[in-house]
């Protein structure tokens, strides 16, 4: 999920952090507020990549010279840290207005009581451009903790001149292959030397209960306010497939399973791997690394029963201690207006949550790159249970990943993968 990468790659771009704690004096958040002057404002973002960070400077300094009387105060943070800023900054009463996150991660600060409820301060129209599915994963509680504006989608990278080769045609943007299609094509991908498929797998977790919603499996099952895991066929089906491609069929490559996504750049440009099913953001690297000449195309979502997949937001979210909450949401209203937010999930690679804001993506961008795709992509991404189990991080670090580590290396069964999930669920859900 998105934690996930950017920890990984903000520790490689080194971006400077400014520590809220000393910015406590600078803002409204937490001290004593002038009665005159413009409403200031602080605003703490995660952008990092250079051309993200100057769209989200770019659109605050073009507000401040449009707004005089609310002036916003850019604040760099970092992915690495901001959660354990966050806490202090909370419980310290000097919280940034205005806090950029991610769903997954501020439904806990939300029912503590340091996030605003966003239901009245927000607009229609704003409410009216998401899909409730998108919305449903920033609220708790029935309070909207945040507003979803960037997603990251799963769809896979392929080689185009082995898909030529194997007489493999592309589908369409809003039509991708069923999963059955995908593992066929896989097998015909295959041959000495060349494997149809890579699954990156160093961080299983994620990806196949992500995945799992393309066949309704939930993993999480709440009954009478207790939550539980459960394992049936739906949980068991994209383990199971891509076990198969990797033990059965032989079309997916064994030596991936320890890599990250970034791992399997190198023999998917040497041509080692017709395939890489990852995140949308993949499509980034590919512009930026692959050789002069190779072609790549973007395949849209596998289908099971759907395209399901889950969505973990970028959020906006307001300080509850805020003393400008009515500014604070026009200045959101503003910086994710259908313009400004194509311009944002451009400048990340990632999917704007705005349908129009979608729309004006592709026309800027002529749906080339895989624009068309990460688009359309975005049209069944909803909320998952494991999102909103409270246990699911813990569950997933000493249960999950390790089990599911041990069935992709065919040290366990099926069977008793899905054993010790729940085993695991019963350790950490009460």
């Amino acid at each position: 999920m998105l934690r996930t990468r950017f920890r990984r790659l903000a520790a490689a771009t080194a971006v400077a952090v400014v520590g809220l704690g000393a910015l406590a004096a600078c803002g409204d958040g937490g001290g004593d507020e002038a009665t005159s002057g413009p409403v200031k404002l602080r605003f703490l973002s995660l952008a990092w990549q250079k051309e993200s960070l100057q769209a989200n400077k770019d659109l605050v300094a073009k507000w401040n010279a449009e707004h005089p009387d609310i002036q916003v105060e850019y604040v760099q943070g970092d992915w690495n840290s901001i959660h354990d800023q966050l806490v202090t900054s909370f419980e310290g009463g000097d919280a940034p207005d205005i806090v950029h996150y991610e769903a997954s991660a501020i439904g806990e600060f939300s029912k503590q009581g340091y996030l605003a409820d966003l239901s009245d301060l927000i607009s229609d129209d704003l409410k009216g451009q998401i899909d409730q599915g998108v919305w449903d994963t920033v609220t708790f509680d029935d309070k909207v903790a945040g507003v979803p504006f960037l997603l990251e989608s799963q769809v896979v990278i392929a080689n185009k001149k082995l898909l030529d080769a194997a007489g493999i045609a592309v589908p369409p943007a809003d039509g991708g292959w069923t999963w059955d299609e995908f593992q066929a094509n896989a097998q015909k991908l295959t041959k000495p030397g060349q494997y149809g498929v890579a699954w990156a797998l160093k961080s299983p977790t994620n990806r196949v209960l992500n995945l799992a919603l393309n066949f309704d499996g939930k993993f999480f099952y709440t009954d009478g306010g207790r939550t539980e895991v459960r394992i049936g066929d739906a949980e068991k089906e994209v383990p199971k497939r891509i076990h198969d491609m990797i033990y059965t069929t032989k079309s997916a490559s064994p030596e991936a399973l320890g890599m990250s996504g970034a791992d399997t750049l190198p023999g998917f440009f040497g041509g080692k791997y017709a395939m890489l099913p990852g995140s949308v953001s993949l499509r980034q690297q590919m512009v930026e690394q692959a050789p002069e000449g190779f072609e790549w195309v973007t395949l849209p979502p596998v289908k099971g029963l759907s395209t399901k997949q889950a969505a973990n937001p970028q959020t906006l979210s307001i300080a509850e201690d805020s003393k400008h909450k009515k500014q604070a949401a026009q200045f959101l209203e503003y910086f994710l207006n259908p313009t400004n937010m194509a311009a944002l999930a451009k400048g990340d690679w990632l999917v704007p949550t705005g349908k129009q804001a979608n729309e004006e993506l592709v026309k800027l961008t002529g749906g080339k790159q895989g624009w068309d795709v990460a688009a359309d992509s975005a049209a069944d991404l909803t909320v998952a249970p494991f999102q909103m189990a409270d246990g699911y991080p813990e569950w997933k670090t000493k249960y999950a990943t390790p089990a599911l580590q041990q069935y992709f290396a065919n040290k366990i069964t099926l069977d008793q993968l899905a054993t010790q999930l729940v085993d695991g669920g019963k350790q950490v859900l009460r």
